[in-house]
């Protein structure tokens, strides 16, 4: 693919800085973002055009990589939904339904040969491909409907351990929610996935050890000065381990509320 491509953006196009904690580097050109390619990136891309040929819309399509070899992904234009736990019940069954595409588009993936994956918090089991960070601040509410960015993270993993992250995130199941509003966003949130009843208890055990692992992480990158996990240690670690606790100290609300009359 040629630079010149329109939707790559011209050479003389200027580099708008985006925000990203996990990620340094990242730039907007015209209508595309830029981001400095890892070993896992061509397995990420492999992804994305998987997405794009099965005509999945949620995900940035893939458009190869610029001069300066860094991965460059069409720019989605909307709105960055970056506050956790501020949905309507609305918007949680719409996200709900929409991580149930998401999983089933990714069921079909085939990986390149020999793929490289960025393992940032090592997953329950290996399943399928998942995107291991569906939150808010990679959730864009565009023209064409949700669009999840920020595929780096992008590996082998199940369904129920990258939903158990989705769900406490898109519900803002945290310390400050009383434990019977949690349960009823969390509900919502597993009808509109269309959570098969065996699995729900699952998913309510499962909760407070995704969280839990979220703040190990966090908590060994500090101890070892990883960045910029460490820093997000600082503003984000006590958050995970409270998060943690309430969501292990709830376990039985949730699984109620999950199951009665579920099918």
């Amino acid at each position: 693919m040629s630079f010149s491509d329109p939707r790559i953006g011209r050479a003389d196009d200027v580099e708008h800085r985006l925000p990203g904690r996990a990620t340094s580097g990242l730039v907007r050109i015209g209508d595309t973002v830029r981001r400095p390619a890892g070993p896992w990136t061509d397995s990420v891309d492999a992804v994305l055009a998987h997405l794009r040929d099965v005509g999945f819309t949620g995900a940035p399509r893939p458009l190869g990589r610029d001069e300066f070899g860094r991965q460059i992904v069409e720019f989605v234009p909307g709105e960055m939904c970056d506050e956790a736990g501020t949905f309507s019940l609305a918007d949680l069954a719409s996200v709900g339904a929409f991580v149930h595409d998401l999983h089933e588009a990714l069921a079909t993936f085939v990986p390149p040969d020999n793929p490289r994956w960025q393992v940032v918090i090592p997953p329950d089991r290996e399943e399928q491909i998942v995107h291991h960070d569906v939150a808010p601040w990679n959730l864009v509410r565009s023209a064409r409907g949700w669009v999840l960015i920020d595929w780096d993270a992008a590996a082998p993993g199940s369904r129920l351990w990258d939903l158990a992250y989705a769900a406490q995130a898109m519900a803002g199941l945290n310390a400050d929610r009383p434990a019977e509003d949690s349960a009823r966003r969390l509900r919502v949130f597993a009808d509109a996935y269309r959570l098969d009843a065996a699995a729900r208890p699952a998913l309510a055990r499962v909760l407070p050890v995704r969280a839990r692992a979220m703040y190990d992480m966090l908590a060994a990158a500090a101890r070892d000065g990883r960045e910029p996990w460490a820093s997000i240690h600082a503003t984000d670690g006590a958050y995970w381990r409270q998060t943690a606790d309430y969501l292990d100290a709830h376990v039985d609300v949730f699984t109620s509320t999950l199951t009665d009359d579920a099918r």
